[in-house]
């Protein structure tokens, strides 16, 4: 029987950016986490030391935790503000790229996280998102991360590696599923993140039946859609608060060759004030042209969703406190409400498929 194990994304844990790599590896233990997604393999060692990065590792193992790690932006038009890869690369983006890549393999990370664009949190309205730069169209950073893509496969097939897209704010679901699959499965495969496909508009059901075939990493969390004056809010909340299918969810994930799930909580000190939460602009001509794939039918559980809000999951939704200043405490509560729901539901769904 597979056993499925149930971590965090580390950026979420209270504490994750004043400790280092064993101290996370050892909270998220006393939580009762089966494994830590670190966002960047230097997360681990910020010299990519081997020493180091094995350490890292054996205390995990040593726990029974599974260990996982990103390698960054492989979008050209993104890659500019993260200047860490070319500075690992003595000023070659590639080089450095590939000096991650044979970290993370050279301590058995066979999976790495990787992402195509950004989301500006400090700028309000649909320019927030990459997607909709000015400067360079979607369409044109896609044809470029593609180019990445193949400059990166053979380096990815030498090392045994996958280099997994995640469907992050930006990029819909089926565009990360043409990446993949014009790059190479054998090299590359999905982060599944199940909040982020709602602000493309998608239904996270149907995106994780899309991305299943090629899922290796997850990021889990909830959502509540509220309507605000742009169109629609995402609110995140732990799972099983919000509004996501997870019995089609899991289904979907039960037929991906992803064998740990990771949630993503929140910020400790974050707050959700009216109009920054992320948004889908429905009613923009421009934010609706923007998503040629999305069929009217699954835009309208978003929309269907928003309308019925503030009733959720036949709760009423307490809009003050979706909003509220997350605290230290808070944070953890969300993943530790996360865990317990993603594990009573994990074996009713998939009876090969257990936790421990």
């Amino acid at each position: 029987m597979t056993r499925i194990r149930v971590g965090t994304d580390s950026t979420k844990l209270p504490g994750a950016f004043t400790h280092d790599a064993p101290w996370i590896i050892g909270r998220a233990a006393e939580l009762g986490l089966e494994g830590v997604f670190f966002r960047d393999i230097g997360d681990l060692s910020a010299r990519l030391d081997p020493a180091e990065l094995q350490d890292v590792v054996s205390a995990a193992e040593e726990r029974g935790m599974y260990i996982e790690a990103g390698a960054g932006k492989v979008n050209p038009f993104a890659m500019p503000e993260d200047p860490t890869i070319r500075a690992l690369g003595d000023g070659d983006w590639l080089t450095g790229m590939t000096r991650k890549l044979e970290a993370a393999a050279a301590c058995g990370i066979r999976d790495v996280w990787a992402a195509t664009a950004n989301y500006q949190f400090r700028i309000r309205g649909m320019r927030a998102c990459d997607r909709f730069r000015t400067d360079v169209t979607w369409p044109e950073q896609l044809a470029a991360t593609a180019r990445v893509l193949r400059m990166l496969a053979p380096v990815l097939r030498d090392l045994g590696l996958h280099l997994n897209l995640e469907t992050h704010e930006e990029i819909s679901s089926f565009e990360v599923v043409r990446l993949v699959e014009e790059a190479g499965p054998d090299a590359f495969g999905v982060t599944f993140d199940s909040a982020n496909v709602v602000v493309r508009g998608e239904d996270p059901a149907a995106a994780a039946r899309r991305v299943a075939p090629y899922t290796r990493q997850t990021h889990l969390r909830d959502v509540v859609l509220v309507s605000n004056e742009c169109g629609i809010g995402r609110l995140v909340v732990p799972i099983g608060e919000g509004v996501i299918d997870w019995d089609a969810v899991l289904a979907a994930l039960t037929t991906a060759p992803v064998r740990n799930y990771s949630i993503e909580g929140v910020f400790p000190g974050m707050r959700e004030e009216p109009g920054t939460e992320m948004t889908l602009f429905v009613d923009d001509p421009q934010w609706r042209a923007s998503h040629p794939d999305l069929t009217d039918e699954e835009l309208a559980w978003a929309e269907g969703r928003a309308e019925a809000f503030p009733e959720v999951g036949g709760r009423v939704a307490d809009e003050q406190a979706l909003r509220a200043v997350v605290s230290d405490q808070a944070a953890d509560d969300f993943i530790l409400r996360s865990a317990a729901e993603l594990r009573s539901r994990i074996g009713a769904h998939a009876p090969a498929i257990t936790t421990s």
